[in-house]
């Protein structure tokens, strides 16, 4: 019994020695977890930003993206080029249209009494043409009459002469009374003045062929100034009367109708709107430090709202804004005022979109769109330094308006030359052979 209690002491101090030992290792295997721990954070983060970093400068710094970017396109506004009465609306909101189909009917009472009127007075002034023309000949004819009188009247005073000189050769026999000889003398003076009276007829005859002729050389009876005035104003209200329905300019969809019937429109007025939905374009706000690497005809690629990223558009940046949406706005921002706070501006960045995408995903003017401009290719130019060779836009529809107000002013011009038509083709060609006959006239 006392040898146990002789080693008790012995035990006690070993477990007191291991009771010490234990509460000092805890704490450094703690600390050893958790330096591993932070230098597992710490390489994470150094890994994650040398990935970053990777990344912003092989990938991110290559982009430029901006989700301030709208659809954009031409909303071309129907407008009347004559004042009228609203009588038919042949298209209406969301339809199609193709270029040439009329879209507004007015009333073509007015301009076809315009028109009828226009016609009148053109066939009345080619036919005051044609009496010009005649006239040439009549007028040549009279001088050569005229002449013909004076011939006459030089016979007369010849024949008076030789009368007066046989009477005076007759007077110192006393044959001839001094009475006859009076007579015979009177007869000389009036027959001179007849001369001189055919002579001066002559003279009027020929000032008058000239006058008559200054109104008809060199031009036929179309080419005539007073012909050409009056098919002007055909011409004109020809173009008034096609005018009285208002035709698409080009393929598109009506937009903002808001013409009623029996509405008085007047020139100038919108009536409605045609959007063609296959020539859109999208204008990206982008921030001035985003312009800084940003050049024509760099690639862009396009998200839209409506269809989602299932749909990426391609498209190539076509040209940079020459200002601020801010100095373009209605009521520009006053800088120069003391409250100033720098704001950052942005700059509108156009962007051509592929005819092929539009047409397979037809967008719509308005919507929003996320871009991202591939910037990697930096060799290109900010601003284009070439004039436009190619028209904006352009449609053939009102051309086909002026080949027939011209045939219309041939029609009547046509109607109303009557046998003056071989006149009026042959130009000066009648006026020459006036001159012809005057000439043949003096030497008679």
């Amino acid at each position: 019994m006392n040898a146990p209690q002789n080693a008790s002491p012995a035990a006690g101090n070993v477990a007191g020695t291991t009771a010490q030992a234990t509460p000092d290792a805890a704490p450094r295997a703690g600390n050893s977890r958790r330096r591993k721990a932070l230098g597992a954070i710490a390489a994470v983060v150094v890994v994650a930003g040398l990935g970053w970093a990777a990344y912003e400068w092989l990938v991110a710094s290559h982009y430029e993206s901006t989700d301030n970017a709208y659809v954009q396109g031409n909303v071309i506004q129907i407008t009347p080029q004559i004042g009228g009465t609203v009588m038919a609306i042949l298209a209406d909101d969301t339809d199609f249209v193709k270029a040439g189909q009329p879209l507004v009917q007015l009333d073509p009472a007015d301009v076809k009494v315009a028109l009828e009127q226009a016609e009148a007075n053109l066939a009345q002034t080619v036919r005051q043409a044609r009496t010009l023309y005649t006239n040439n000949g009549t007028l040549a004819a009279q001088i050569a009459l005229r002449q013909a009188d004076v011939a006459k009247a030089q016979s007369e005073l010849a024949r008076a002469s030789d009368d007066l000189n046989r009477r005076m050769s007759l007077t110192g026999n006393g044959a001839v009374s001094k009475e006859e000889l009076n007579h015979a003398r009177t007869q000389v003076d009036a027959a001179r003045s007849a001369v001189a009276a055919a002579q001066a007829g002559v003279t009027a005859a020929r000032e008058q062929l000239a006058s008559n002729q200054a109104m008809t050389d060199g031009t036929s009876i179309e080419q005539h100034p007073s012909v050409m005035a009056a098919s002007a104003k055909v011409r004109e209200a020809w173009l008034a009367s096609q005018r009285a329905a208002m035709p698409a300019p080009v393929d598109g969809y009506v937009a903002k109708r808001t013409v009623q019937l029996g509405q008085r429109v007047t020139a100038g007025a919108p009536v409605m709107s045609v959007v063609p939905l296959n020539q859109l374009w999208v204008d990206a706000n982008f921030k001035e430090v985003q312009l800084r690497n940003i050049r024509l005809g760099q690639p862009v690629k396009l998200v839209a709202d409506v269809y989602g990223k299932k749909v990426e558009y391609k498209g190539t940046v076509a040209g940079l804004g020459v200002g601020t949406g801010a100095a373009f706005a209605l009521l520009p921002a006053q800088n120069a005022t003391g409250n100033w706070i720098k704001v950052v501006q942005r700059v509108p960045v156009r962007i051509a979109l592929d005819a092929q995408q539009l047409q397979q995903n037809p967008l719509r003017v308005g919507l929003s769109m996320d871009v991202e401009v591939d910037v990697a290719q930096k060799d290109g130019k900010t601003l284009a330094d070439a004039p436009r060779v190619a028209p904006v836009a352009q449609t053939q529809v009102f051309r086909s308006l002026d080949a027939g107000a011209d045939a219309e002013v041939q029609r009547v011009i046509a109607a109303n030359l009557g046998r003056s038509r071989a006149v009026a083709q042959s130009g000066a060609q009648p006026a020459d052979k006036v001159a012809q006959q005057v000439a043949a006239a003096g030497r008679s």
